[in-house]
């Protein structure tokens, strides 16, 4: 018997918002998603670029909102949530990624979970589950703090289905990362599969509802989660379980889920079933079974992952990883701020979308703030754009200033200033 129950459902622009709705009800989302107690839709933004299948589409972050408030929840009960990273200006991203244009026409709070908001040691949100962390106490001796907000909260996360250079594949499990470890979440790259299963540990004690809704309309391969060669799949999926859909996401990319050590180990330890056959599939059997056999994306890895392989894994380790643990950390957010924006975004991205932006959600990304959606979804999604032009100048301006965001923000230079604080009091 099936113990895990993953909706996929193909799609397009036309029925994209009635597919949602359709999507959440086959996973039994209102089971699962208290519609009394506040719920966070976690958004993904894995650059703030936009790059396809990066981060959360707007018509995912549309449809989600669309959906529940056709079922009776309220908005005053529904906000958009967002992390940060040194090196992902998330204010940008969600601009960029047209996020933030959806949750202020619906009216939604938006959280940034780093201004202004109350975080707690992780031992006194989850009492004695502490104990049983796989990797994070050794990490983090002295503990590490989540946000008190999540405390009773629902949590949707919104990943997108693409491969990652660190764990293979990304989705449910992973898009809590940013969220839910503060500061210095790098030291956790060694261990980053024991470390995702840890944190769905958390997740599970500490959030009234736990669910996940992913798009696939746009789909990456390769060296995600930002270099990636994107394709139109006109796929969504949507579970309860983040361990299942996850492992299905998987299956449809090529890979077998329980050799994706994440999956395998949140598997064994019974936190979701990560096994395709133990998973009942509803909606689209069919679109649950395609193949698309994309390659492990560390077999052709950007200069900047392949360098982050040999810190964390490799012959660097010794030579290099201790100093990510000093005051001398920043000088890898620089790095990837300088190869990732400066370099990389400039001279490949254009080529790498051009096609792909002339594709119907390239042009329903494109159009999004001038379409007018009917009840299913946009019955015009208008042109493409005649040429896509990078502006240089710009893009390096913009790059420039995150830079300066990334030192400003670093933890290791805020730490220092907290010490030279009390050291002047």
């Amino acid at each position: 018997m099936p113990t895990s129950k993953v909706a996929v459902l193909r799609t397009s622009s036309r029925t994209i918002l009635a597919d949602y709705h359709e999507l959440l009800n086959l996973a039994d989302y209102q089971n699962e998603i208290a519609n009394d107690a506040d719920t966070a839709l976690k958004i993904n933004i894995s650059w703030h670029h936009f790059y396809p299948a990066c981060s959360t589409t707007p018509w995912q972050l549309e449809g989600v909102i669309r959906a529940m408030k056709r079922d009776g929840y309220s908005p005053d009960l529904i906000h958009g949530c967002h992390n940060r990273t040194v090196v992902i200006d998330s204010h940008l991203g969600e601009r960029e990624n047209k996020q933030k244009v959806v949750t202020d026409a619906h009216g939604l709070r938006n959280i940034h979970l780093y201004e202004g908001e109350e975080w707690i040691n992780v031992r006194d949100a989850v009492g004695d589950l502490a104990k049983e962390f796989i990797c994070l106490n050794e990490v983090y001796p002295q503990g590490f703090s989540i946000p008190k907000r999540f405390i009773g909260e629902n949590i949707i996360h919104l990943p997108t289905v693409k491969t990652h250079v660190f764990t293979t594949t990304t989705g449910a499990m992973k898009n809590a990362f940013g969220g839910l470890l503060n500061e210095r979440r790098h030291w956790t790259h060694p261990v980053i599969h024991e470390t995702l299963v840890d944190l769905l540990m958390i997740q599970k004690k500490i959030h009234r509802g736990l669910f996940a809704v992913m798009d696939g309309t746009f789909v990456g391969s390769g060296p995600g989660p930002r270099c990636m060669t994107p394709h139109v799949k006109n796929v969504i999926l949507a579970s309860a379980d983040p361990v299942a859909i996850d492992a299905v996401a998987a299956k449809m990319m090529g890979f077998n889920p329980l050799d994706l050590k994440y999956i395998r180990l949140a598997h064994e330890k019974g936190l979701g079933c990560g096994d395709p056959r133990e998973i009942e599939i509803a909606g689209d059997q069919q679109a649950a079974e395609e193949n698309w056999q994309f390659e492990d994306p560390t077999l052709n890895m950007t200069f900047a992952a392949r360098m982050q392989h040999k810190i964390y894994w490799g012959k660097l380790k010794s030579l290099i990883e201790w100093s990510l643990k000093t005051w001398l950390a920043p000088w890898a957010y620089i790095a990837s701020v300088v190869y990732h924006d400066m370099y990389w975004y400039p001279k490949y991205a254009n080529r790498q979308m051009q096609e792909i932006l002339g594709s119907e959600w390239g042009r329903l990304f494109n159009n999004w703030e001038r379409l007018q959606p009917d009840e299913r979804g946009f019955p015009d999604v208008g042109e493409a754009p005649i040429t896509l032009t990078a502006d240089s100048l710009r893009l390096f301006k913009r790059s420039v200033g995150i830079l300066g965001q990334c030192i400003r923000e670093a933890p290791e230079f805020a730490a220092h200033k907290r010490r030279a604080k009390t050291v002047q009091r």
